[in-house]
């Protein structure tokens, strides 16, 4: 097997993003495995900033991994132009053919990168592309459709419903998912199973080495009582604002000390009296160590996120041996506790309430659920399953098996 390219239009060992990370680990993982891969980018810093500006210098470098980078330079683009459609995107409207011209070639204008992919395609075994709906996918796809796969990290949202894609997508080699309803929805959107392109579920890999001490937790951060324990992003778009309301609502229908303790970057608006009376405790962002530390003394994690593709933080509960509480609108967490048997999910106050209820005077089969998420994300997601899923995929999808 010749080596994979991985594309995507920024790169770098620290910068933000889910899907930005999700390649870091894979190819990181990939690369000390013996896998011969190199990441193709643009010399754009990140997601957040201006995407007609170079920022990192043009050429070759290595990563402290000792991966191969080729960064290529980007050029002016109609920011307005693309603005205006993607405004109409994300309010969820559909756009014309005309607008969709727009969309894929005023977001990243990169042309060396395309020059560079069709002067040295023979080098590579395939090409590799990250998220679907970024522009560097779909025009870097559309030169090797049957050298391309994706890591799309398909959400049902407006993006998804560009007819370009659906022109394109069914006509590629290979599709990998994070997880089974991604699959479902990607085969009502493209019909893969009879297009002839080659689908697997993949999910995310995770290091499932954890340890975690609650009580050093305890002691670190002086909680006595016992807690529900949110990580991540504190926005409405993660759907926190419920979870903050509906813990309020049932500590004033309960005679509990039960706790909530918030972790992570953001903000929102928290009930002052329930800060001042320290029920609700933000702790913003901690180390890693303290994150897992909190995971592993709280009574469960809730995930209220109805927008998932994978969710990390449920797999680190359930590898500190923790159950979970999802909300029932995210088909993703939905099933994954379905499968594992790892949690409770819930829909509304009322079902939040319950749950609640359950795990409080139900500790031992509780923590039996943390566990069997635990055995579930070892089986399933641990790095030495996912490296070799990766290289078998690869293998079938270029002819090798």
């Amino acid at each position: 097997m010749k080596k994979i390219g991985f594309v995507i239009p920024w790169y770098g060992e620290n910068i933000p993003g889910g899907a930005e990370m999700e390649l870091r680990e894979v190819t990181d993982h990939l690369h000390a495995a013996g896998v011969d891969l190199e990441i193709l980018s643009t010399c754009i810093k990140d997601a957040g900033s201006d995407w007609s500006e170079n920022y990192n210098k043009e050429g070759v470098e290595k990563t402290s991994k000792g991966i191969t980078v080729r960064r290529f330079k980007v050029e002016k683009r109609d920011t307005a132009a693309f603005d205006a459609v993607n405004a109409k995107l994300m309010k969820g409207h559909r756009i014309t053919p005309a607008e969709e011209d727009i969309f894929l070639s005023e977001m990243v204008n990169c042309p060396q990168l395309y020059a560079y992919m069709q002067e040295h395609s023979e080098e590579y075994s395939l090409f590799v592309f990250i998220p679907y709906l970024l522009c560097t996918a779909y025009n870097g796809a559309k030169l090797f459709p049957k050298k391309s796969v994706f890591i799309p990290c398909f959400h049902d949202e407006a993006y998804a419903y560009i007819s370009r894609y659906k022109e394109l997508f069914p006509q590629t080699a290979g599709m990998i998912f994070n997880a089974r309803p991604e699959a479902e929805l990607a085969e009502r959107l493209f019909g893969f199973s009879q297009s002839g392109t080659k689908t697997i579920v993949m999910g995310i890999g995770m290091d499932t080495g954890i340890v975690p001490d609650g009580e050093a937790f305890r002691r670190k951060f002086g909680i006595d009582s016992p807690f529900i324990i949110y990580a991540g992003r504190k926005d409405e778009g993660k759907n926190v604002h419920t979870l903050v309301k509906y813990f309020s609502e049932y500590i004033k229908r309960r005679d509990t000390d039960l706790k909530l303790v918030l972790i992570g970057g953001g903000s929102i608006e928290l009930p002052a009296d329930l800060v001042k009376q320290k029920r609700i405790i933000d702790l913003g962002f901690v180390d890693k160590q303290d994150k897992y530390n909190g995971q592993g003394a709280a009574e469960f994690l809730c995930q209220p996120s109805r927008n998932e593709s994978f969710s990390l933080v449920i797999m680190e509960s359930w590898l500190c041996g923790r159950p979970v509480l999802v909300h029932s609108g995210c088909p993703v967490t939905r099933n994954f506790v379905s499968e594992s048997n790892g949690g409770l999910y819930f829909g509304d106050y009322f079902e939040f309430e319950g749950c609640t209820d359950w795990y409080l005077a139900n500790r031992d089969k509780a923590k039996q659920m943390g566990m069997n998420g635990g055995e579930y994300v070892r089986s399933n997601f641990a790095w030495d399953v996912i490296v070799e899923k990766y290289r078998k995929f690869f293998r079938e999808v270029i002819g090798e098996e």
